[in-house]
């Protein structure tokens, strides 16, 4: 298959085109239907020519091309109209009636009904010759209304999500007019994945009820169902939290498919060389060292302890905390004791063979560096972070 991408260097053409080369070279191998010979890139610097070229052995095009921040309102209707008819007109030329999907944008919903804009109606325009186009080529078209998109572009462009990001990570200030307007936003790798979607004939079709699309077979338009409706107010307490990370070590909560999670990960795309490494607090002493790594706002938090070489740490047991030592590096002994018995459990550790061991509500425990000359590395997990006004932590030798 030849894919032709119009727009291949805008935000969404950008994250599209990378994807669909990670099929092709068989680095994502999550979509073995889909078989991709070439992938042809248009945008502003290509040349009539090269259009030529890829409309003539295109088996699909993906026409992400389009204005939405012109010098004036003339140049959306160029953009969103004239060059989608330059594109339709060439397909024409040379008889190929392969699948076309539209970039459309759920401000053409908008037209007629809520209100009226340039950008709306270039995008409605755009949206009837495609179906006009399909009704002489016999061709399937897809056209997608997409609402606010959230993925790595310019800030102060057309992306409030993205002007957050980048101002918050890199401290500038920033303006919020009104914490309770809400967005509905389209992830970009949602996105991409609705693309694979259509490649592979299971796009979902729908009608719109207002703004709202409503699921329909062999319904006019297309729209992928992943999307998060959002105040400003949550997206900015959410960004400060993340940059917040460094300095308390405490990760939000971020479920798998979560807006949070889609947005810390986009946030990240913004930090500045400088941030991106930043230093932990060593706790000190001649016998080695403990560091916090990691907080959780339900899932307790994560530590290294260094042992030098023949010391014992530890020595100590909890009434309901409870954790996991993770020896990395070095070879170690664990011991672990019931309070009130004498029977004392032990488990030889090495970074040769990788182990969790469970350390037991109630039972006293150390570890010991057997070595002589290494370090003895051990990642640990409890189950709650440390509370210094009830540590739930006392000092008994096993």
């Amino acid at each position: 298959m030849n894919i032709l991408v119009t727009g291949a260097k805008g935000m969404v053409g950008t994250a599209l085109v990378n994807n669909l080369y990670n099929i092709k070279d068989n680095k994502n191998r999550t979509r073995p239907n889909i078989h991709i010979d070439e992938i042809d890139c248009y945008d502003m610097d290509s040349t009539a020519e090269e259009l030529e070229q890829y409309c003539q052995r295109a088996d699909f095009v993906f026409h992400l091309a389009g204005v939405n921040r012109p010098k004036n309102n003339e140049e959306f209707m160029n953009g969103n109209f004239g060059f989608a008819s330059t594109l339709l007109d060439t397909l024409k030329k040379y008889q190929n009636n392969c699948p076309v999907m539209l970039a459309s944008s759920i401000q053409a919903t908008l037209i007629g009904r809520y209100g009226t804009s340039d950008y709306g109606r270039s995008k409605l325009a755009g949206e009837e010759l495609f179906f006009q186009y399909g009704k002489e080529t016999g061709g399937k078209i897809a056209v997608y209304r997409f609402p606010n998109l959230m993925g790595h572009s310019r800030p102060n462009y057309n992306s409030a999500v993205s002007t957050f990001c980048h101002a918050i990570a890199n401290d500038l200030p920033y303006t919020v007019n009104d914490r309770n307007t809400e967005l509905e936003l389209l992830y970009i790798d949602d996105l991409v994945e609705g693309m694979f979607d259509l490649l592979e004939g299971k796009e979902i079709h729908c009608e719109y009820d207002g703004l709202e699309p409503v699921p329909i077979e062999n319904g006019r338009y297309c729209y992928i169902p992943v999307t998060h409706k959002e105040t400003l107010g949550h997206i900015i307490d959410l960004l400060e939290s993340f940059k917040q990370q460094p300095q308390t070590l405490m990760m939000p909560s971020i479920p798998e498919g979560s807006f949070a999670k889609k947005l810390y990960s986009l946030y990240l795309t913004y930090l500045p060389k400088e941030k991106i490494a930043f230093d932990l607090k060593m706790n000190c002493d001649a016998r080695g060292s403990f560091t916090e790594l990691l907080k959780t706002t339900d899932r307790g938090q994560f530590s290294v302890n260094i042992t030098k070489p023949g010391v014992t740490k530890g020595q100590h047991w909890h009434n309901s905390k409870w954790e996991f030592f993770i020896v990395v590096s070095g070879h170690g002994l664990i011991q672990e004791r019931e309070i009130g018995t004498d029977d004392i459990i032990e488990f030889e550790v090495s970074g040769e063979k990788i182990q969790a061991v469970h350390m037991i509500p109630g039972w006293t425990h150390n570890i010991i560096n057997l070595s002589e000359t290494e370090d003895l590395v051990t990642i640990m997990w409890a189950n709650e972070i440390f509370d210094p006004n009830h540590p739930d932590t006392f000092y008994e030798e096993v």
